[in-house]
């Protein structure tokens, strides 16, 4: 570090505290995936939930209940674990405009967070959406027999 970036961050750092050093790397960070990096991971899959933790280790009741909602459709997934990367973690956010983890993707389209996701399953909607996508439910299937 050069003596005016550590001039500076020692400034910083005096004048407003710890608080904001952090909000100052956490926006430099949420920088560096930009948007065409965020759609393209949106994009890969059908279906892609951006969690805290993985789907065999979620680190929140919220991120727990969106695995369990799409384990009991038999939705394939891709996931991607927000607390492994700050800059995913915010990138997402600004992507969506949507403030909250997890957040769901069908078809490359935003659908929401857990709440949304479990007022979906619970109506019905999701098992449209998930056909819309060309996935078929296990529990539309269990519903026909």
């Amino acid at each position: 570090m050069n003596v005016l970036t550590r001039n500076f961050a020692q400034n910083l750092f005096k004048y407003n505290g710890a608080g904001f050093i952090q909000g100052a790397v956490r926006s430099f960070c949420a920088a560096a995936l930009n948007g065409k990096e965020i759609e393209k991971l949106v994009n890969n899959n059908k279906v892609v939930i951006f969690m805290k933790g993985n789907p065999d280790a979620p680190r929140c009741g919220f991120s727990n209940a969106v695995v369990q909602i799409l384990r009991m459709h038999s939705v394939k997934y891709d996931s991607h674990d927000v607390l492994q990367n700050e800059s995913l973690r915010q990138g997402i956010k600004d992507f969506s405009n949507w403030p909250t983890i997890p957040q769901v993707f069908i078809n490359g389209e935003f659908v929401g967070g857990c709440d949304i996701l479990l007022q979906m399953h619970q109506n019905g909607e999701l098992i449209d959406e998930l056909k819309k996508a060309g996935i078929e439910s296990a529990l539309a299937k269990e519903s026909e027999k």
